[in-house]
């Protein structure tokens, strides 16, 4: 066996990402169709298939149809679509789905992404290690065996059913006129944007008006990367925001599941603040309802402003390891109304627990747009805190590391093991908190930090790099 047909080699823990041509192929997608389809005995049933703008997405979706149709399932075709509407159609329809993208990553990558019925993540832990076991198998006999009633193949758009299902989650009736400068990034956003923002669905106009960058899809990526966590992407649509003297910026990612948001000032909002904004406003409309025992999800390197504010709100939140499969199962074991991450993942209950990075948009717009300061003034009630943001380390010897943050913090503060390493210190008028965590894929230690005070951060973060990087 090759590497190139070793399918572990590039099936991570949650999905699948690989390089098109040598590690993703048609034979490889083919029998990743009927892995699928056998993991999840989707024989006789059907499952939904929708792909991104890359040039391989569509012949991969072929590929992949070939071999859920030879096991039995019927396979509905989404086409172009982003991943949060593969979701939508997930949950909306009751079956399994796939999708491919491969996010932010260059165009020489594709991927999968698989969920079971209605949105179920699925990891390494839950159905993942079986498809891709299955898949191998079929590869090394060379073919996928036909079942004797193969499935059939039908075609369905769900755009507009999805544009008007998050129209009716989050009640825009009280916005004021908004400027919105969005950067697709030649994504799907491109797509998805003007048929919830606007009117591209049949929907209803609403008071906003949408100045659009780089809305054509195209999974070449020509004018930058579309991945918002990196600030070098955001340039074009800070500038753009000042420019048009906007009121705020939005930036999707590739497949449009993440959102990332900048002020009227071309300042970025943090995806802490975005999360302590719509767990608020969940947490008031679920209460409304009359539910009691309200959980909210947050994994544990958002702004301690996070679980703050699902105090003071009235429920109990719910600190998690990072990762959105383990979230989307928290979510569910828990009841949680939503989930935030620090990377811009936002989880909601009324979604089957998938994450969606336009409805969290929808919520941020709904309660901004209700009142009439600045966005700058409007997010600082929700960024009080000042945070070091992701820091990345090459580390070839993790424990060595950890052991030198213990021994140099011992006497100070106290130590957390959820998810890599944390610790917290500090009195209650100069708090301090860090995590260290792993890469899953890669020999790198990451390093998160916050304080109370700037002055404290900063030290704290300097003193724990070169702990980390000595």
């Amino acid at each position: 066996m090759t590497s190139a047909t070793d399918l572990s080699v590039f099936i991570k823990a949650y999905d699948v990402r690989g390089l098109v041509g040598s590690q993703l192929t048609d034979e490889v997608v083919e029998a990743l169709g009927a892995g699928f389809v056998d993991e999840l005995d989707a024989g006789g049933s059907s499952i939904a298939v929708g792909h991104d703008m890359r040039d391989s997405s569509p012949g991969f979706v072929e590929a992949f149809a070939r071999g859920a149709r030879a096991r039995g399932a019927t396979v509905v075709m989404l086409g172009l679509c982003s991943t949060d509407e593969t979701y939508f159609a997930s949950g909306r329809y009751d079956m399994p789905a796939a999708m491919f993208t491969a996010s932010h990553n260059p165009a020489t990558y594709n991927g999968i992404k698989f969920c079971r019925a209605g949105a179920q993540g699925i990891s390494l832990a839950t159905g993942l290690a079986g498809i891709r076991d299955r898949a191998q198998a079929y590869l090394e006999a060379g073919s996928v065996p036909a079942v004797e009633q193969p499935g059939a193949l039908e075609h369905r758009d769900v755009l507009a059913e999805y544009a008007a299902y998050l129209r009716e989650l989050v009640d825009l009736s009280a916005l004021r006129p908004l400027r919105v400068v969005v950067d697709a990034g030649n994504g799907m956003g491109g797509m998805t944007v003007p048929a919830v923002l606007g009117t591209a669905a049949g929907l209803a106009a609403l008071p906003i008006e949408v100045i659009p960058l780089y809305f054509e899809l195209d999974g070449t990526f020509p004018t930058h990367e579309a991945n918002p966590l990196e600030p070098e992407t955001l340039r074009d649509l800070q500038a753009a925001v000042l420019e048009h003297g906007a009121d705020l910026g939005l930036a999707f990612d590739g497949d449009a599941d993440r959102c990332f948001v900048v002020d009227e000032l071309g300042q970025p909002v943090t995806p802490s603040a975005v999360a302590a904004v719509v767990a608020l406003r969940e947490i008031e409309r679920v209460r409304a309802t009359g539910e009691q025992g309200i959980h909210v999800v947050h994994n544990l390197i958002t702004s301690r402003i996070v679980p703050e504010t699902i105090i003071a709100a009235g429920a109990t939140p719910v600190r998690t390891h990072v990762g959105h499969s383990l979230i989307k199962d928290v979510m569910r074991d828990t009841g949680a109304i939503f989930g935030g991450e620090h990377s811009a993942h936002y989880y909601f209950r009324d979604f089957w627990g998938a994450d969606n990075g336009m409805l969290a948009a929808l919520h941020l717009l709904a309660e901004f747009g209700k009142q009439d300061a600045a966005l700058s003034q409007f997010a600082a009630r929700f960024s009080p805190y000042t945070a070091s943001g992701e820091i990345n380390s090459v580390v070839t010897d993790v424990p060595a590391a950890y052991t030198r943050i213990v021994e140099a913090f011992t006497s100070r503060a106290t130590f957390d093991e959820l998810d890599g390493l944390t610790v917290s210190g500090g009195a209650t008028d100069d708090w301090w908190w860090f995590n260290v965590r792993p890469s899953n894929t890669e020999p790198l230690l990451r390093l998160n930090a916050e304080a109370l005070h700037v002055s404290t951060m900063e030290a704290l973060r300097d003193e724990v790099l070169a702990l980390i990087r000595a």
